[in-house]
């Protein structure tokens, strides 16, 4: 792999105890990772915003095409549109899009088709996935685009996360009235919702567990 198309890969390598302490620390931390439905409404600045952003758009993507937008959305107005619609969303949901079973598995979060996090939290985060291109009046196709972006969201959860900051992965289904309210283009679909900000001092969470290593990890030696 040489020539003008490629760059000498830099990375700091660690060994030994140092390699093992730096994957069980960053394990442990991530571990501490939480979804939160309530928020504080304390300003978060928009540099933080776009850091956390700009790590997410690190990620990996089919040939590189990067095939995501992320919404940032600050404005009062905005937020209130968006919930609003979410909940209209979310009412149906509750009372006949979902089944029993599923229901059944929300009671443990308490959960409902009210969504006041979408006002109160600072800013709130649209993941958009770009199906295509548009150039010159031609679709150019992107690959793998919902893997992708669901690695791009992956790494969002983790900045946000290492900021010390929360957030919700919000899912009202379907989504389509957030490219509308935002007016995005229509190469782009909505993936997540995710508010982000602060938890406030009296958040709690539900007492749930991670499934432990033998039931996610399958070794072959």
């Amino acid at each position: 792999m040489e020539g003008n198309n490629f760059i000498p890969f830099e990375q700091t390598q660690f060994e030994g105890e140092a390699l093992k302490q730096r994957a069980r620390d960053f394990y442990e931390f991530m571990n501490r990772r939480r979804s939160l439905r309530v928020f504080s409404d304390k300003p978060v600045p928009k540099s933080v915003i776009q850091d956390i952003i700009m790590t997410a758009s690190s990620a990996p993507s089919g040939a590189n095409k990067q095939p995501w937008t992320f919404a940032a959305i600050s404005s009062s107005a905005l937020k209130k549109q968006i919930r609003e619609a979410a909940e209209a969303e979310e009412k149906i949901n509750y009372s006949g899009r979902m089944s029993d079973t599923w229901l059944d598995d929300l009671k443990a979060f308490g959960t409902n088709e009210r969504k006041p996090f979408l006002e109160i939290a600072p800013w709130l985060i649209v993941v958009f996935k770009r199906s295509y291109e548009e150039e010159n009046g031609q679709k150019k196709n992107n690959y793998y685009v919902s893997e992708s972006v669901g690695l791009a969201s992956g790494f969002l959860l983790a900045a946000i996360h290492n900021a010390g900051l929360v957030a919700l992965t919000h899912t009202p289904s379907p989504m389509n009235f957030l490219a509308k309210i935002l007016n995005r283009p229509k190469n782009e679909k909505p993936f997540l919702l995710i508010p982000v900000g602060y938890a406030p001092k009296e958040a709690q969470v539900p007492k749930i567990n991670r499934k432990k290593a033998k039931e996610v990890i399958a070794f072959y030696e």
